[in-house]
């Protein structure tokens, strides 16, 4: 069972990761990042459905978050990690991963298309020689993470978590129940 201490530390360790999901360097970083997720939003929630989605971009902040810490702290650069794109990242790659054969295009060239499996391949490439390179213009780590996780979550994380959640909620309800009658602050239904 987590006490409060370890449950106090583990808040205090990971809502930093959450946080700089939402923080940005400028108001470009922060426009670029929301047109991508608005591109590929009407995609992925047609595929896990808006409670799930949210589960997973959270989850994508904080997961892709830490990625660049380890990343950071292994190359020695101290720079913060700001911004959605590890989490739009895993947005992207899991529509890519699903829908391979999509149709995609750059914003500023439309009448140029590409599948989405190709994109999705040249932006790993591209994340892979930036992160082995060392270049510093996007955090290639944070993307990697954000990938990484997107393309396994929709082969095996949503069978795995989503489909089971279901005895952890059972369980959650009864102890609420159970409770309700002894002060314990959960409402009988």
């Amino acid at each position: 069972m987590l006490t409060f201490k370890a449950a106090n530390w583990l808040v205090s360790l990971c809502s930093p990761m959450l946080l700089s999901t939402f923080s940005h360097f400028s108001l470009f970083h922060m426009a670029a990042n929301m047109y991508v997720l608005w591109s590929f939003s009407s995609s992925i929630v047609s595929l896990l459905g808006c409670e799930q989605f949210i589960a997973v971009y959270l989850s994508a902040g904080v997961i892709s978050t830490f990625v660049s810490y380890v990343a950071k702290m292994a190359t020695g650069r101290f720079e913060p990690s700001l911004g959605a794109s590890g989490a739009i990242m895993t947005v992207l790659a899991a529509v890519c991963t699903k829908m391979p054969e999509a149709k995609l295009a750059i914003i500023l060239l439309p009448m140029f298309t590409f599948t989405a499996g190709s994109a999705l391949k040249a932006i790993i490439a591209f994340d892979t020689a930036g992160l082995a390179l060392g270049w510093r213009l996007f955090d290639h780590a944070a993307h990697l993470g954000g990938a990484l996780f997107g393309m396994w979550y929709v082969t095996y994380g949503h069978e795995l978590i989503w489909k089971n959640r279901e005895p952890l909620v059972k369980a959650w309800h009864e102890m609420r129940t159970k409770n309700s009658g002894k002060g314990g602050g959960g409402r009988s239904n």
